[in-house]
């Protein structure tokens, strides 16, 4: 899971591009890069937060009225510069790609670029087999006489190809700018634009967050399989080039995507309190009696809050949080992330002492992090303590870019019962979120449930599976 940004149009687009990689920062926090047009590619990336990779120094020489970033969260390959997104190729025109998601099917197209098209990948991200397929398919056009039919021709045929979750944005220099997604539309890519002196810029981005802070309209969201392309007039061409279904993350919604994002014309914000409502249900049916309802900061507060409000108990904010601190949930290993933990939140024992006390996350994934939140609420002397979850248990590793890859990671998978994962985390109850629950709230059947329930929507990826879960094994060594 990533954050990128795309800006065509006002001179100096550099600017917005670190604005908006630093209002995405919550999406990736392992790298940055940024690379602008001016007859030439201007490029900047390195290791650690938008804030620390960027200088002013780097900023001037930037140039140019197009432009892409990112700000990585390490789920495929390994935490090195060489990693770093954007990357670039010369031929055809000069290509620049960032990409958030996860390819799946990357031995195979590993293979055929090799024997195909005789390209040798230089890296472990897959970003080099998204740019490369899409550089191989345009190379089989009339490069002198490129028409915007073969450009979504070229992305059509990519979209077939390549496997798994990914939205992209594509600077083609000197030609326009290019955007696509998976054609399921796994991950989110919005649209937005902004009047300037010079006419219209446009701007792509993972989440809406960050057009409110640079004042960019926001147009919508591009459908599964939609291909933009904004050509070099600024003329902006749209087509469905490679749709297969619906199947947008619930992640994102449950935790991923900021509580002021708007992403598929509903406010995350919204849909927590929505989720908190339904949670409601099954709690009530437990007959648990806290005193107090609190949350784990920051992105369970809605669902604790609504819970709370729905069930005319008491909520409290009882943990405080060092807002200093990075999300443990995108931390690459298990001992940072409990550091994480430890450094990041301490109990207001005030509010906790002699109460039983509901504390609600937004999921739980290997369980060390909701074991140690036990913990420390015991030692604030809370009389009782109810873990509940926003999110069902996640039993099934996520393939499409969630750090969720390893199977023997999930606590739901190596202990089969909520009482068994009740008594490793040492808590007096333990309540998820139905899945039925969950699933009621989008009746449209637009969502992938994949990591809660097994069904792929890309189809039967037992292969894969292995695969992405070796290779994230061979990451961490």
């Amino acid at each position: 899971m990533c954050g990128i940004v795309g800006f065509y149009g006002h001179d100096q687009v550099v600017y917005d591009l670190v604005a908006g990689l630093t209002a995405l920062q919550h999406r990736g926090q392992d790298s940055a890069g940024v690379v602008t047009f001016q007859d030439m590619f201007h490029i900047k990336k390195g290791l650690g937060l938008v804030a620390n990779v960027f200088r002013e120094k780097n900023l001037e020489r930037l140039t140019g009225n197009m432009g892409i970033g990112h700000a990585r969260y390490t789920t495929q390959g390994t935490n090195e510069l060489v990693n770093v997104q954007p990357f670039a190729v010369n031929y055809p025109f000069g290509l620049a790609m960032v990409h958030n998601g996860n390819v799946i099917n990357f031995k195979e197209l590993r293979k055929t670029l090799y024997e195909d098209h005789h390209r040798l990948l230089e890296t472990s991200n897959d970003l080099e087999l998204l740019l490369y397929t899409l550089a191989a398919e345009l190379e089989q056009k009339d490069l002198k006489h490129l028409s915007v039919d073969d450009i979504f021709q070229s992305v059509e045929t990519t979209q077939r190809k390549v496997r798994g979750a990914y939205s992209t944005i594509t600077m083609i220099a000197n030609r326009g700018f290019l955007v696509f997604n998976d054609p399921y539309g796994i991950r989110p890519l919005v649209m937005g634009q902004r009047k300037d002196r010079d006419g219209l810029t446009y701007g792509f981005a993972s989440e809406s967050t960050c057009f409110d802070y640079l004042g960019y309209e926001t147009v919508g969201d591009l459908e599964p399989g939609e291909t933009v392309f904004i050509d070099a007039k600024r003329q902006a061409h749209r087509r469905t080039t490679c749709q297969e279904g619906k199947a947008f993350c619930v992640f994102e919604y449950i935790y991923f995507a900021r509580e002021d994002s708007m992403i598929h014309n509903r406010f995350v914000a919204s849909e927590r309190v929505r989720m908190g409502k339904k949670l409601a249900e099954t709690v009530k049916l437990s007959g648990l009696d806290p005193d107090i309802i609190i949350d784990v900061p920051s992105s369970a507060y809605f669902f604790a809050s609504s819970l709370a409000e729905e069930m005319e108990i008491a909520y409290r904010r009882g943990l405080a949080k060092n807002n200093h601190i990075g999300r443990s949930f995108i931390s690459p290993t298990q001992q940072e992330r409990e550091q994480v933990v430890r450094h990041k939140l301490n109990p207001i024992k005030e509010i906790i002492r002699g109460k039983k006390v509901a504390v609600v996350d937004d999921s739980i994934v290997r369980g060390t992090t909701s074991k140690r939140i036990v913990k420390l609420l015991r030692n604030a002397g809370a009389e009782k303590v109810y873990f509940i979850s926003a999110a069902p248990p996640i039993k099934y590793p996520c393939i499409y870019g969630i750090d969720m890859a390893i199977s023997t990671d999930l606590i739901a998978t190596k202990l089969p019962s909520i009482e068994e994962i009740a008594e490793y985390l040492e808590a007096d109850a333990l309540i998820y979120q139905s899945l039925e629950d969950l699933q009621a709230l989008y009746p449209e059947n637009s969502m992938c449930y994949a990591c809660f329930e097994g069904k792929y929507p890309t189809g039967h990826c037992q292969e894969e599976l292995s695969q992405i879960e070796q290779e994230r094994i061979a990451s961490q060594k």
